[in-house]
C-alpha cells in the first residue's frame, strides 16, 4: 500500500497554506508527506505547528538537501514568488515535479522555469487558484464573455496579499478579452478625480482590487449588456477551500508535459 502512496515534500510548511497542506495531505491515504520546508520555523515539529492531523516532521529549511534525502515524486509550494525559479530548478534537475500556489509570478518567469521542464523532461504545475468553485468561475465568465464583452473584474483578498491584482483576477481578465468576439463598448473620456479609481486594465478588461481584514479570497465578476447584467462571484471562506485542487495536481502533475499553468487544464 505505502509503495503506491505520493511522496510529498511541503514546501512553505509553516505559512498559513503550507499548514493547511500539510493537514490535508498528512491524513490522506493517497500521500506520504516527507518533507516539510521553510525558511522560518526550522527545527519545529510540524504538529506542534499545524495540529494532529499533520505528519510528524522536523521543519527543515535546505530544500535541495531536503530532495536528495527524502526523494519525494512532487513538492507542493506555498512560499514567495522570488524563490520560484532557483526552486523548480532544484526540483527538475531531480527529477522531482514541483506545484506552484505562490503568487506575483510573472510572464517571463513562467517562461523560464516552462523552459526548464522542457529542458530536463519534468513536468510541473503553477496554479493562481486551487478551489475549484474559482476555477469554475472562470470557465463560466469565459463563456460569458462570447456574448457579453463588457465586463469588470473585482477581486477582494486578505491584507497581507502583497501582489495585486491577483493571478486569478489577471486570469480571468486574460480569459474575458481572448474570448470575446465583438470588442466592448466604447466609453466616453473618463474625468478621473482619484488615480486608479477605474482600476487597472488586462486584455481591456478594467480589474479592481480591494485589500482588507477579515476577508480570505472573493471574486465578482460583473458583464453588462443591453438591460441586463450578469454577476458570477466566487468565495473562498476557508483555506480548506484549496486542499481538493492541491490533490488533483499533486496526482496529476507527473502525466503532464512541461509546465501547466492553471487548474482548468487538467479538469476541463
Amino acid at each position: 500500500m505505502s509503495e503506491q502512496r505520493i511522496r510529498v515534500a511541503v514546501v512553505g510548511a509553516a505559512g498559513r497554506m503550507g499548514r493547511e497542506v500539510l493537514r490535508a495531505l498528512g491524513c490522506d491515504p493517497g500521500f506520504e508527506v516527507v518533507a516539510a520546508i521553510d525558511r522560518t520555523e526550522v527545527g519545529s515539529q510540524t504538529q506542534d505547528l499545524a495540529g494532529p492531523l499533520a505528519p510528524n516532521l522536523s521543519v527543515e529549511d535546505s530544500l535541495e538537501a531536503a530532495l536528495d534525502r527524502t526523494k519525494p515524486s512532487v513538492i507542493v509550494e506555498f512560499s514567495h514568488h522570488s524563490v520560484a525559479l532557483p526552486h523548480a530548478k532544484a526540483c527538475v534537475e531531480r527529477g522531482v515535479s514541483f506545484v506552484f500556489g505562490m503568487t506575483g509570478l510573472s510572464e517571463a518567469g513562467l517562461v523560464e522555469i516552462g523552459e526548464l521542464c522542457v529542458q530536463h523532461g519534468t513536468p510541473g504545475m503553477y496554479v493562481p487558484n486551487f478551489a475549484i468553485g474559482a476555477v469554475l468561475m472562470m470557465h463560466f465568465a469565459e463563456l460569458a464573455a462570447k456574448w457579453l464583452p463588457d465586463a469588470e473584474v473585482i477581486e477582494f483578498h486578505h491584507d497581507r496579499k502583497e501582489d495585486a491584482p491577483s493571478g486569478t483576477a489577471m486570469l480571468t481578465a486574460d480569459k474575458i478579452s481572448r474570448a470575446r468576439t465583438t470588442d466592448p463598448t466604447p466609453l466616453p473620456k473618463p474625468l478621473i478625480k482619484a488615480d486608479g479609481a477605474r482600476g487597472g486594465s488586462v486584455g481591456a478588461v478594467p480589474v479592481h482590487s480591494v485589500r482588507l481584514p477579515g476577508l480570505l479570497a472573493h471574486q465578482e465578476v460583473i458583464f453588462g449588456g443591453p438591460g441586463e447584467t450578469l454577476t458570477i462571484r466566487h468565495d473562498s471562506l476557508d483555506r480548506a477551500s484549496f486542499m481538493q485542487g492541491v490533490k488533483v495536481c499533486a496526482k496529476t502533475v507527473r502525466s503532464l508535459h512541461g509546465l501547466t499553468v492553471g487548474l482548468d487544464k487538467i479538469l476541463f
